[in-house]
């Protein structure tokens, strides 16, 4: 099963239906499928179990490749899906995140790859730093999932997210602001030291952008989140 073979098979699992219902959530319809989460899921399942792939990291590694610079929307969530992080490189990270172009090739890329790589927490960072909507979004993304799945992380590494969540509060654009609240949210909801500090940081943001309609959103929705018993 060669990345042309995966490919054949994903676009044999074809839904335009699908494909207009994702662009009714904001999902970019260019080389798009219309395959739901699951069923890739069910595929990288298959990939990983192959013996092919099952005892040959490297192999894994180039196949991911392979099917990202399919430029298939599918073809690229699921390259996150069975990449090896320990083979992932900052060059890599820095390349695919340039070709974002929706909130879940982003979001998923994150959640099922990035985080796990040994540069999460310092991308995360730097990513906010980039003035592209979806680069930007990646950042707070990483930060969310990264206070999502890293169950053993100290407090501290969450801790130094917050100038930033500050900091890009005013971002207006959409998906830039639904994901500093996103960040925002997920940190607050690791510990109560860190959810009393996040409840903190949604306070100053309040204060301190009182005329910015993304950043009182932000900390608002946060803090009715943060806020129940």
């Amino acid at each position: 099963m060669n990345h042309r073979e995966i490919i054949q098979k994903l676009k044999l699992l074809k839904n335009p239906k699908n494909v207009e219902g994702m662009a009714r959530f904001g999902i970019n319809s260019k080389y798009t499928l219309g395959i739901n989460i699951p069923v890739l899921r069910k595929l990288a399942y298959e990939i990983h179990k192959n013996p092919k792939y099952s005892n040959c990291p490297t192999k894994l590694h180039k196949l991911a490749e392979d099917l990202w610079d399919s430029r298939i929307h599918e073809a690229r969530i699921l390259a996150g899906m069975i990449d090896v992080p320990n083979l992932v490189t900052e060059k890599q990270m820095d390349s695919w995140i340039k070709e974002f172009n929706s909130w879940d090739l982003c979001d998923q890329t994150c959640m099922n790859l990035f985080d796990r790589t040994p540069f999460a927490y310092n991308k995360a960072v730097d990513w906010t730093k980039l003035e592209a909507e979806y680069e930007r979004r990646a950042g707070f993304a990483l930060m969310a999932v990264l206070a999502w799945h890293d169950k053993n992380a100290p407090d501290t590494k969450f801790v130094c997210f917050f100038p930033f969540v500050k900091k890009y509060a005013t971002d207006e654009r959409n998906y830039v602001k639904k994901a500093v609240n996103w960040a925002l949210r997920q940190i607050g909801k690791r510990n109560s030291n860190l959810k009393n500090k996040s409840i903190k940081i949604a306070e100053e943001i309040i204060q301190i952008y009182p005329s910015s309609k993304s950043a009182q959103w932000i900390a608002k929705d946060a803090l009715k989140e943060l806020s129940r018993k």
